[in-house]
């Protein structure tokens, strides 16, 4: 039976590209590629002769349903994107959801992927991360999806335009505050950079210079507000001061548990004696 393969390509370097990825392509009935202009030159570069077609953000109803039909009638395709790997911030997510709702097996030849490769080289904890894609070009949507990540502990990736991205940085600064973030650009090419800085850092720097090239940005998640610890001596005073300003035994004892985290049964016993 045919098969979606779902094929990464280099992010910058053309030098890794794997010898798998090259074979895939090769032997591929078809080629389905975000800019099949941006894909041409790929091919041209390693030398495949192959066939074509578009599939992209505009296209996806209709070139998905004909890319689904071709490999059910038995043709393999390679799903390509402009760089990295296919169905990450990509509309090769809606083929491939579609491939497996219609019983089509999608094979992986994995390639490099631009946020593990900048959470790999930023020096912040990639331990637990949120990888967020980019944010909406509308304001306000830009704006509701920051706040719902202010309290985020897990370190954030994202995504950014270089036209986009002193807008961005202005909105994170005023929704997470002044974090540590390390802005990695044009990954894996000549001109690879990644700048260690805060927010308020980067946005004076960029307020007086045009960002060149793609971005992704990796932002320190909030730090765990310190949590008090209390003895159980503690916690029976903090009770006997609520009793004296006026609560009942029982209140206070509820109080002080859940200020201190002790069960009130046991406040409530001592406040008793």
């Amino acid at each position: 039976m045919a098969k979606l393969y779902v094929v990464g390509t280099p992010i910058g370097n053309l030098s890794d590209m794997s010898p798998r990825a090259l074979e895939t392509l090769k032997n591929a009935d078809f080629i389905a590629a975000e800019d099949t202009r941006v894909t041409l030159k790929l091919l041209n570069k390693f030398e495949i002769k192959n066939s074509l077609v578009s599939y992209h953000e505009h296209n996806r109803g209709t070139a998905g349903e004909q890319i689904a039909n071709r490999i059910l009638a038995g043709e393999n395709c390679a799903l390509v994107t402009d760089a990295g790997m296919p169905a990450i911030s990509d509309p090769g997510e809606e083929l491939i959801k579609l491939c497996r709702e219609k019983g089509i097996e999608v094979e992986s030849v994995p390639g490099p992927t631009a946020f593990a490769t900048a959470a790999a080289i930023s020096g912040m904890s990639s331990a637990r991360f949120t990888f967020e894609g980019f944010l909406s070009v509308t304001k306000r949507n830009r704006k509701e999806h920051l706040e719902s990540l202010k309290d985020e502990e897990r370190t954030m990736i994202f995504y950014e335009a270089p036209h986009k991205l002193i807008y961005t940085l202005k909105d994170m600064l005023q929704m997470f505050g002044d974090r540590e973030i390390a802005i990695c650009r044009e990954l894996t090419k000549i001109h690879e950079e990644v700048i260690n800085t805060t927010l308020s850092g980067a946005v004076e720097k960029y307020s007086n210079e045009a960002p060149k090239g793609e971005f992704v940005l990796v932002i320190r998640g909030k730090e765990k507000s310190a949590e008090k610890e209390y003895t159980f001596s503690q916690a029976v005073e903090i009770a006997k001061d609520y009793h004296k300003n006026g609560e009942p035994l029982s209140a206070a004892a509820k109080h002080a548990a859940s200020e201190t985290g002790y069960k009130k049964s046991d406040i409530y016993k001592e406040l008793c004696k």
